[in-house]
């Protein structure tokens, strides 16, 4: 699909409207309302049936039964309305199409964390800055990028001079660094390639994402390198050195790196990530995760990953409420990068990118990355995106 297919898709989920007032005499008050849905907004504390008005791209009312004239509306009617999905950890920059297609299904600001590093990082850069959504990137610490062999088996490709050159000329894009410290991707070399990391990261105070699970060494000597700010990615990853002990306890070091202002992230992706049972007992021991994100590729949307709503529906499975679901793609998603500090709200004044998402009750199948298959009763659908103030895409699910 094309940009212009894609942008004049077929009207489906939520419905479009004209007012007449559009055509008559007098001018529009707003320039959209989204009528009738619920509004589930974490930064707001908010849950229950408004209307959500927009003007000039910018939130402009959210109240109960706005009456004043738009010159479009949606018939929310039935769905949710929630501040747009904020993504920070996909691979949305391989591929030329991928911010169009995570648009339809409701993410307007996203990370592409770490696809490529100092030697061709400006691909990347290229596909964040033609994206029609906010989008940054986090550079690689292995200058070549994800690799078949594993990104960081030859040492030498944690290269900080490289790394730092490429964010030197790309502050505006590249938003922190990617450390995929794995068995195999970085080897024995795991500890060595976070601390270089850490080491490029330093000058221009930025996160460091690591990527955890089946790492050679055990988790709380890596999490000793981490600063207020960094990412632990995939955090539901099993043994070996996973974030529970044996007995399902949480570590006490990823305890006090939280404390410290570590961040602790889903990375849903395909592969060694998410099992179930990890996911059970670190949600029974307490543990919720601070952000909710896809490790999305184009492959991913056809297993395992899908879309969005749909990683976020396994965690109703696993008994998380709708509002810290919601709360994790969105409000603690805009937290972790300055980029999105106003947005994943829906707070008058706040830009106005919205997603619009049917929430259908009946049986539906989850799957690890282990092809372990769970049943939920719920799942969450992409219906629509505004997106600045202007719906963009709608698909039928």
């Amino acid at each position: 699909m094309n940009r212009r297919q894609f942008l004049s898709a077929a009207a489906c989920g939520a419905t479009l409207v004209r007012t007449p007032s559009l055509f008559g005499a007098g001018a529009a008050k707003y320039d959209l309302i989204l009528k009738g849905g619920r509004v589930v907004d974490p930064s707001r504390k908010l849950d229950g049936t408004r209307d959500v008005a927009i003007v000039n791209g910018r939130i402009a009312a959210v109240e109960a039964n706005i009456s004043a004239d738009s010159a479009e509306t949606i018939d929310a009617r039935g769905k949710l309305v929630v501040p747009g999905l904020i993504d920070i950890h996909t691979h949305a920059g391989r591929a030329k199409e991928g911010p169009e297609l995570c648009l339809a299904d409701g993410v307007t600001g996203w990370i592409d964390a770490g696809s490529q590093g100092a030697d061709r990082i400006g691909e990347t850069i290229a596909v964040a800055k033609s994206a029609p959504q906010l989008g940054r990137v986090l550079i690689n610490i292995g200058r070549a990028g994800i690799l078949p062999e594993g990104d960081t088996m030859d040492l030498s490709r944690a290269d900080v001079a490289a790394a730092r050159t490429a964010i030197q000329n790309n502050r505006d894009m590249i938003a922190g660094i990617k450390a995929r410290l794995s068995r195999d991707v970085a080897g024995p070399n795991d500890f060595e390639v976070l601390r270089r990391a850490e080491e490029a990261a330093s000058p221009f105070n930025l996160p460091v994402m690591i990527h955890m699970g089946q790492t050679v060494s055990p988790l709380p000597k890596l999490l000793g390198l981490l600063k207020s700010g960094d990412i632990v990615t995939h955090m539901f990853a099993p043994p070996p050195n996973s974030i529970i002990d044996d007995n399902g306890h949480i570590l006490p070091e990823v305890i006090a790196a939280r404390r410290r202002g570590v961040r602790f992230d889903l990375g849903n992706g395909r592969s060694g990530h998410l099992r179930w049972d990890i996911a059970e007992q670190v949600l029974h021991a307490g543990f919720l995760p601070d952000t909710f994100s896809t490790d999305w590729t184009p492959e991913g949307r056809a297993a395992q990953v899908i879309d969005f709503p749909n990683v976020m529906s396994k965690f109703l499975m696993l008994g998380m409420p709708l509002d810290q679901v919601v709360a994790c793609a969105t409000l603690h998603a805009s937290r972790a990068f300055p980029v999105f500090h106003d947005r994943g709200t829906l707070k008058v004044g706040a830009p106005a990118d919205v997603a619009v998402l049917e929430l259908r009750e009946g049986s539906f199948e989850f799957v690890d990355n282990y092809g372990n298959k769970r049943s939920g009763r719920q799942r969450l659908f992409p219906s629509a995106t505004v997106l600045a103030g202007k719906r963009v895409a709608m698909r039928q699910s």
